[in-house]
């Protein structure tokens, strides 16, 4: 009993001796760390990514991207911030690397709307931004630098007129072809231009038929449950237009689940659009027709519009990454072994 009590007041004595190590030494230990962390900071060029969330396998892969190129080896110190798809959270990050002073804001807007107050706030502050992946839409282009992204209008060109070959292949060029598009999150720039581009090429079609498009938020949950309802509202439905992959997986198991089979020997084509490694798999194997690819391996790009900037070189308004368009005839194992997403 003894030497319990002493054990005790023994481990009481080394709580206390650590709590007044703490209150005497801790404080200059964290003042330490912001010092260490300031330095760091001052030696490179500081970042502020506003990311607009990770609903897809494409996010994943552009915030890898963008993680990978904005190092320090490469002199730079990355602040990142993950809105999860919400733009008041954007804004709020955008105004906190306003006061941190930052050297570059990036961000991949939600919406395209809403963001002429807080541009012009880093415009007053002389921080440059530059825009990932999406685009805003703003009166004053001058509020930002440059963009860095897809061709959204010319991806959806290139889902209608692969539609058009495939169709003339087969000989549908008169019968009604019955569409159903699955759309991503309303008023994002890639949802507004793949729109804008598969409708051009759809309205030189009087046989092809819209039938509905409805948003499913570019999640794989919303596309099931949209096309859920698409099945249950229209008994013909001959393709499948999904703005993204992760809603072509929700679809397809809720076409499987209906009894209806999908692909290239299946009663429903699907169009996908984004090409990640999983959905190109399904590619190869015949069950998404077609998959427009979405380059999400932006970093690069960005890590090259700032070198320039800080070179005082001029840059374009809008730079557009390289994409492909892939179908069981070029998705190869090579392709697949060589996919970083």
């Amino acid at each position: 009993m003894f030497l319990k009590r002493a054990y005790g007041i023994v481990i009481i004595g080394i709580l206390l001796a650590l709590v007044l190590m703490f209150m005497m030494f801790g404080s200059g230990l964290f003042t330490e760390m912001e010092e260490t962390t300031q330095v760091e900071r001052e030696n490179r060029i500081v970042v502020g990514v506003s990311q607009l969330g990770s609903e897809s396998g494409f996010r994943t892969a552009n915030t890898e991207s963008v993680q990978n190129a904005f190092t320090q080896q490469n002199g730079y110190f990355l602040i990142y911030n993950n809105a999860r798809q919400r733009q008041e959270n954007q804004l709020k990050a955008i105004r906190s690397f306003i006061s941190q002073r930052v050297d570059y804001i990036i961000f991949s807007p939600v919406v395209e709307t809403g963001w002429e107050t807080v541009l012009q706030e880093a415009k007053e502050a002389g921080v440059p931004v530059i825009l990932m992946d999406r685009s805003v839409d703003v009166e004053d282009e001058s509020l930002y630098v440059t963009c860095v992204g897809s061709n959204f209008v010319e991806e959806g060109e290139k889902a209608g007129h692969w539609l058009e070959k495939e169709l003339q292949k087969q000989g549908h060029t008169q019968e009604p072809v019955n569409i159903v598009v699955l759309a991503g999150t309303e008023g994002s720039s890639s949802q507004i231009g793949r729109t804008e581009g598969f409708d051009a090429v759809a309205g030189g079609h009087d046989n092809w038929n819209i039938l509905e498009q409805k948003c499913a938020e570019f999640t794989s949950t919303r596309g099931k449950e949209v096309m859920r309802g698409f099945l249950r509202k229209y008994p013909e439905i001959d393709v499948v237009v999904s703005q993204n992959d992760d809603m072509t997986f929700g679809a397809i198991e809720a076409i499987r689940e209906s009894g209806r089979t999908v692909g290239v020997d299946g009663d429903i084509m699907i169009i996908s659009f984004d090409a990640v490694e999983s959905a190109l798999e399904m590619v190869a194997e015949g069950t998404i027709n077609v998959d427009i690819e979405c380059n999400p391996n932006q970093g690069e790009y960005l890590l090259q519009v700032i070198d320039m900037l800080e070179a005082g070189e001029p840059v374009e308004k809008q730079y557009y990454v390289e994409e492909d368009v892939f179908t069981m005839e070029n998705v190869t194992k090579e392709v697949l072994d060589e996919r970083s997403y």
